[in-house]
């Protein structure tokens, strides 16, 4: 076998080994959903204080939600404005911020159960996964669709919320916008409001 054969041959084995590699990593948008709502399920009505069902969740949230991701899109055109180190303490900020916002308000639930019902693939970036939060006699049911970022298949992370139609992102967004404006713009003001927020106990 001369040489040029036998790379060619070398380099097709490579690429097959790679194209299966990469398609048994995939995972599915609706499974990686149902997948984080069971293991969030099962740390609530775990039999654990509070404190370490509110540091397990954070830990679900930090390998499932792109949380600098909605932190920049948050952020908005303001975004533009900022000096790199500005960025940076705003990165940090506002991850403090989502993990103990994420944390604190599923730690209230008793024993949710989240049954995904059907996805949609948008493109080749977002594919929405649609849920309900089963009903129980002192809750109603509430649709819930996961806006989730697939462009890497083997690592999908969730971008929002759309809970009854109302995105927690863009409210997030809204509300965030709202903070600056009213200080003239001054992006510290939102710094100081997400600090608060963090050290209130």
């Amino acid at each position: 076998m001369n040489l040029r054969n036998y790379l060619i041959r070398v380099s097709l084995i490579l690429f097959i080994s790679f194209s299966f590699t990469e398609k048994s990593l995939s995972v599915e948008p609706d499974q990686f959903i149902q997948s984080i709502a069971d293991e969030a399920s099962k740390v609530l009505i775990s039999n654990i204080s509070k404190e370490q069902k509110t540091e397990k969740l954070k830990s679900i949230a930090l390998k499932s939600v792109d949380i600098k991701g909605i932190g920049l899109y948050s952020l908005g055109s303001h975004r533009k404005n900022l000096s790199d180190d500005e960025k940076e303490k705003y990165s940090e900020l506002f991850k403090k911020y989502f993990l103990k916002s994420f944390s604190s308000r599923l730690s209230s639930y008793t024993d949710p159960k989240i049954n995904v019902i059907s996805m949609e693939k948008l493109n080749d970036k977002y594919t929405i996964v649609s849920s309900i939060l089963v009903a129980t006699k002192k809750t109603p049911e509430v649709k819930i669709d996961w806006r989730v970022y697939t462009k890497n298949p083997s690592k999908p992370l969730i971008r929002d919320l759309i809970i009854e139609g109302l995105s927690i992102a863009r409210t997030q967004k809204e509300e965030f916008n709202s903070v600056i404006q009213s200080n003239d713009g001054d992006i510290n003001s939102l710094f100081t409001n997400l600090t608060e927020f963090i050290n209130n106990n």
